[in-house]
């Protein structure tokens, strides 16, 4: 059975699911659709265009599906989707699409601290912690198991690789590789995310091997090109290194350089 208290504002045409709870005025409009055992707790703001998963838990002051903050943005009609077990804590905000890709989504299992923001049109994955204050841009993707360290500022179209860890304080405008940490007030390579691999069962010979190649990529004679013609000849193509070489060889902002 569903708790909505009297206080909330809560549209009829909104689509609920099963023991669903909404606290005291929150709003929840009319193109909203929210999953089993999802809390909407006090003040939060749930907009139109908005699928929340089962089992989320959404803070108070949350915005979602928040108009784009983008001068291009006429009143389209656009979407937010949020995965399973994602918690948005106090006062996140998050924007639907624009008309460019008409869609914001976020993953499953995903932990967004207070006071962060999240842009249009961004492509968030699953398994990802964002800490307090991150203020993402639109069309910013980000890959599964992402740690983002608080105070960070990722600039729009930029992209980061699975497995990776981005520091405090840190400005990102270039895009960061896979399985890698990053940081500094100047964006740069600070070598492998090696206790977030272990955490997540890399063992000693996985993690070897990437290394290896980011050896190449960041501490050899070769450019970042020469590098991946290196790699590709030299190194044995397992799903982590095709993952490494696939990443580099499409960005489009280039990848963050070594200090």
């Amino acid at each position: 059975m569903n708790q909505i208290s009297k206080n909330a504002v809560v549209s009829s045409k909104a689509g609920l699911g099963d023991n669903v709870i909404i606290k005291d005025f929150a709003v929840v409009e009319d193109e909203v659709t929210i999953g089993n055992n999802t809390t909407i707790e006090q003040f939060a703001v749930i907009k139109n265009g908005t699928t929340l998963g089962n089992n989320c838990k959404i803070y108070n002051g949350a915005v979602l599906s928040a108009i784009p903050q983008d001068l291009t943005y006429d009143e389209q009609s656009t979407t937010l989707t949020i995965g399973d077990n994602t918690t948005v804590r106090e006062y996140v905000t998050i924007s639907k699409g624009t008309a460019k890709s008409g869609k914001t989504i976020v993953g499953e299992n995903n932990y967004i601290m207070a006071y962060s923001h999240i842009g249009h049109d961004c492509i968030i994955g699953n398994n990802i912690l964002i800490v307090n204050s991150v203020e993402i841009a639109g069309h910013v993707t980000i890959d599964d198991w992402v740690y983002i360290s608080t105070l960070v500022g990722i600039h729009q179209f930029v992209k980061i690789g699975k497995h990776s860890l981005v520091t405090y304080l840190t400005r990102v405008s270039q895009d960061i590789p896979p399985f890698v940490i990053a940081g500094g007030y100047e964006l740069s390579y600070m070598g492998l995310n090696i206790v977030g691999l272990r955490r997540r069962g890399f063992d000693n010979k996985r993690i070897g091997s990437i290394k290896q190649a980011y050896d190449i990529i960041y501490n050899s004679k070769y450019n970042f090109s020469d590098a991946l013609k290196y790699i590709k000849d030299t190194l044995e193509m397992t799903d982590d290194i095709k993952d490494i070489v696939k990443f580099i060889e499409s960005s489009e902002r280039g990848i963050v350089r070594n200090r």
